[in-house]
């Protein structure tokens, strides 16, 4: 197959719009899956997807048209160059015009994509073979994958954009089950390179929460002081990234929007010293030094390509400090340009300890062990819907007492932030819900104040 490098090449010495760029992601990912502790598939994928975007000059300003396909070879070049120019031709000017960037390189441009392999799983596979060995012998059932990905982005463009970037990610999920499958729990985990996941640690949190189910405890539907693990807060706060366009808050169409124009930037939302920020050099999670898009929506746009990322604190103390902007979008709202990242890092001040030291602080209330189904029902306040998960445990005089029935909840990240009892330390941590979307998150478990428990769910 031809190196991503060369056809990028190819096809931008054929091209004759005014400018053209080129992004192409080779990915390989390595998985392996069970079931009823049992292993059952493993394998490796290797996957190319390549996006030509013509750009031709109107008036000032420029339109833009973009054509993604996998598998491409040289034959395909003109068909795709004469499909994005037509396209950027149909759209006319572009709303998010913006100068391209010229003559700009990161990454080692030349290197070939480092493909991973099943060799991810040394020291994995046997722990994970030692945890159904003994599962089966405790009558646990065991549910799951793990999957390991790198995938390399290039872009280049007529201008000289020469941009490369690598991203290696690996997880696991877990789900036990006991008891003739009438008790259920889960576990999940994020890692680079699975040398520092311990499957020790999720059998003895699969065991311990299968435990607490041994005696239930039903509860009715109320407002509940909450204790949400990290996953859990990711999952909510993934969902506010979602809506914090700039441009969606300016125009009135987002909980972001301020009463009589404008955007809450500015605002304090979070009743502690809460920081939430993006930040492509943190040593933990490292980003992307660039921005790279393949097609233009409010949080990104392509003639952003190849401007520099840096840090951006979107919640500084607890106040609104930064909504997602396009180049096009910051100009229309008199802010600063602020793009979206890789990763989302938020942290509480003073905040110490682990979910199980947050447990120890509630005299009563709820531990959860994920979401799910997360749905929005209000834009203007961001009032999500959605149902618990594989385990609510009910928490009295800092001890958990047993299980308790799933909810359905209703409830606003941006009014939880003003409802903190409690904040455990930042973890790297996995969002159930949005697992596989979303990776690169470090974020504290929280008790949330009354969070409401609107209605019981009979389902487990």
């Amino acid at each position: 197959m031809i190196s991503a490098q060369d056809l990028i090449e190819k096809i931008l010495s054929r091209s004759t719009t005014d400018d053209c760029i080129v992004v192409v992601k080779d990915k390989t990912q390595a998985n392996l899956r069970w079931a009823s502790s049992t292993l059952t598939t493993n394998g490796v994928i290797q996957e190319r997807n390549v996006t030509v975007i013509a750009f031709i000059a109107m008036d000032g300003s420029m339109a833009s048209g973009g054509v993604s396909r996998t598998n491409v070879s040289e034959s395909d070049i003109d068909a795709l160059l004469s499909e994005a120019s037509a396209a950027a031709k149909a759209a006319g000017a572009a709303e998010d015009f913006a100068p391209l960037a010229k003559d700009v390189a990161f990454g080692n441009w030349s290197a070939p994509h480092n493909p991973t392999g099943p060799d991810v799983f040394t020291k994995f596979a046997p722990e994970l073979g030692e945890m159904m060995r003994r599962s089966q012998s405790d009558a646990i059932e065991l549910f799951g994958y793990a999957e390991h990905t790198h995938e390399t982005i290039w872009v280049g463009s007529k201008g000289g954009m020469r941009l490369r970037h690598d991203s290696p990610v690996g997880r696991v999920e877990m789900t036990g089950k006991s008891h003739g499958r009438s008790r259920s729990t889960w576990d999940g985990i994020e890692t680079h390179d699975f040398k520092n996941v311990s499957v020790e640690q999720i059998d003895k949190n699969i065991r311990q929460r299968l435990a607490w189910q041994e005696k239930k405890v039903d509860l009715p539907a109320g407002k509940y002081d909450t204790i949400l693990p990290s996953g859990s807060v990711a999952d909510l706060y993934v969902y506010m990234m979602w809506v914090a366009g700039g441009r969606d808050a300016f125009e009135g169409q987002s909980v972001f929007s301020k009463k009589g124009g404008g955007t809450r930037v500015g605002e304090k939302l979070a009743n502690v010293g809460l920081q939430l920020f993006s930040d492509p050099s943190n040593s933990t999670l490292p980003g992307s030094p660039f921005v790279s898009a393949s097609a233009s929506s409010p949080f990104t746009s392509v003639f952003d390509n190849g401007q520099k990322s840096s840090r951006v604190d979107w919640i500084k103390d607890g106040v609104l400090q930064s909504l997602v902007q396009t180049r096009a979008s910051a100009k229309l709202t008199s802010l600063p340009y602020t793009p979206i990242g890789d990763n989302l890092i938020m942290s509480v001040d003073g905040a110490t300890g682990s979910l199980e030291d947050l447990v120890k602080k509630v005299d009563n209330g709820l531990l959860l062990t994920t979401l799910w189904y997360i749905r929005m029902v209000d834009p203007n306040s961001l009032l999500l819907t959605g149902l618990t998960r594989d385990g609510v445990y009910y928490v009295k005089n800092g001890e958990v007492q047993g299980a308790t029935n799933n909810f359905r909840w209703n409830d606003s990240p941006v009014n939880a932030l003003s409802r903190i009892a409690h904040a455990g330390s930042s973890v790297w941590t996995q969002p159930r819900e949005w697992a596989g979307d979303v990776t690169s998150m470090q974020i504290p478990p929280l008790v949330i104040r009354d969070f409401n428990m609107s209605t019981v769910s009979p389902g487990n």
